[in-house]
């Protein structure tokens, strides 16, 4: 890929790569060592108002393109990703400090998200007719576009996270307007730019924009043209976009935080379970929105499971995210990394044990495992987002769930057993949008319904819920006989 850091260090709008007007710049860093990886120039409020007014103007003909032609776009823009993956993996690494495994991952959840629109892109072409309670009338009810949708992506897993917005509502006849969190703004913005201006997307039909939200203000929730807001991010920002979009009349699609139960049942087996918890907690660093992040244990196994979850958590090596065996690395920035020192500090404080007690080197945080946490103190009842985590001790099986559902998150969950059934059952107890059996929580596909319930967020990504989501519903009434009316 050709020295895509200087070339495609822009703003892609109508087609163009474009420095932002603003006379501002903006090092992005790789967050393990501070090295600049490229410098942008930040977008005015003029370039993003302009790119709604594009948006808008070029949807029209967007949404009347065959499915044969947006099918032969998306497959190009995977083929991009495809052929040039041993340059975007190390990109999205050094960018997201994710470990080289982390950014393999979210290159193959981007590709599969691409992919499975294959399977519903024809859906705007679908007309269904519906019985009519009216002698000679034909209803048919006819499957639209929204229009112009507003995107905007996380720092965490920012490539698959905006393309699972991004991808649909263009599958589906929409253009976007999508702004990545400008740390990562090569992996969230430039590279799904660049594979679709590679592709032959028609200008303005995607575009991307560097900027910050001191520079546009709520513009990406306001502008007259948007139709919906899709927002991958923190709970209480996405609060406020439920706010400002429900004073405007605009749909939503919102993702937001997580309390994730690791739940182990008295009959687990404690090996498989520590295994899986630890994955599920420490990829990334902890920093996703579906990682553990409080594993709840019954009695019978509590001492067991938490003196070998803390061996094995204990061993794990750290440091530098580019360097293949490093399984933890830095936190997206030192802001973050301040944050988490402050609650383990505090927790420390309000008397919580620390059963591993980590270190902090640079942006990096090694394990700490808090243990015999109680489910209402702090530490247990916020999103960590870091290699932090909380052992709670259930009473019983049933005490576990109820524990599990005492938090105002609902996004995944987990349950380890013995006894898939009983696995089962209790999962359709736990309020959350997903729960794994016998697995952990960071699961997703592109062809599942998801997303989260309370405070975890509204609407469901995946095919086919996608579709309702990106899309509105048109009735056409047609009376092949005249009627006769009473007046």
């Amino acid at each position: 890929m050709e020295n895509f850091t200087e070339k495609y260090s822009k703003s892609y709008l109508d087609g163009k790569w474009v420095d932002g007007d603003t006379g501002r710049k903006e090092d992005i860093v790789n967050p393990y060592d501070h090295s600049v990886i490229t410098t942008v120039g930040l977008a005015s409020l003029k370039q993003l108002k302009d790119a709604y007014k594009t948006a808008e103007e070029r949807q029209k003909e967007w949404a009347h393109t065959s499915v044969n032609e947006r099918r032969g776009i998306f497959q190009k823009v995977a083929e991009f990703l495809q052929n040039n993956r041993d340059e975007i993996i190390p990109i999205v690494s050094r960018e997201t400090g994710g470990t080289l495994l982390k950014a393999e991952l979210e290159l193959n959840l981007t590709i599969d998200v691409l992919k499975e629109t294959f399977n519903y892109m024809d859906a705007i072409d679908e007309v269904k007719e519906v019985h009519a309670t009216i002698d000679g009338k034909r209803n048919k009810i006819y499957r639209q576009p929204l229009g112009v949708i507003s995107s905007i992506s996380p720092f965490n897993f920012p490539m698959n996270l905006s393309m699972r917005s991004i991808a649909p509502a263009l599958a589906l006849g929409n253009t976007v307007v999508h702004k990545a969190d400008l740390q990562v703004g090569l992996t969230g913005g430039s590279i799904i730019a660049r594979a679709f201006d590679y592709a032959g997307l028609p200008g303005g039909v995607f575009q991307s924009i560097f900027t910050t939200p001191e520079e546009i203000g709520d513009e990406m929730l306001e502008n007259p043209v948007i139709q919906l807001v899709a927002f991958t991010g923190s709970t209480g920002f996405g609060k406020h976009i439920g706010k400002v979009a429900g004073e405007n009349l605009k749909r939503v699609a919102l993702e937001l935080g997580g309390n994730n139960p690791f739940i182990v049942l008295q009959d687990a087996k404690v090996d498989k379970a520590v295994e899986a918890a630890v994955f599920g907690k420490f990829m990334h660093q902890g920093q996703i929105c579906m990682c553990v992040n409080r594993i709840i244990v019954h009695k019978d196994l509590y001492d067991e499971f938490t003196e070998k979850f803390i061996e094995h958590a204990s061993k794990l090596p750290y440091g530098d995210q580019t360097k293949p065996e490093t399984v933890i690395g830095p936190l997206i920035n030192e802001g973050q990394v301040e944050k988490v020192m402050g609650l383990i500090e505090k927790a420390e404080k309000n008397g919580v044990k620390l059963g591993l007690k980590g270190k902090r080197e640079g942006n990096v945080i090694t394990p700490h495992v808090f243990v015999d946490v109680d489910n209402s103190e702090e530490i247990a009842q916020s999103e960590l987002f870091s290699p932090v985590v909380s052992i709670i001790k259930a009473d019983s099986d049933d005490h576990a769930i109820e524990m599990a559902n005492d938090t105002k998150y609902g996004l995944t969950s987990s349950i380890f057993t013995s006894d898939l059934k009983k696995g089962e059952a209790y999962g359709l107890k736990i309020d959350s949008g997903m729960t794994h059996i016998n697995d952990q929580t960071v699961n997703d596909a592109a062809n599942i319904p998801f997303g989260g319930n309370k405070q975890s967020g509204m609407g469901r990504f995946g095919n086919p819920w996608v579709i309702d989501e990106f899309t509105k519903l048109k009735w056409i009434s047609v009376q092949e006989e005249y009627r006769e009316f009473p007046f």
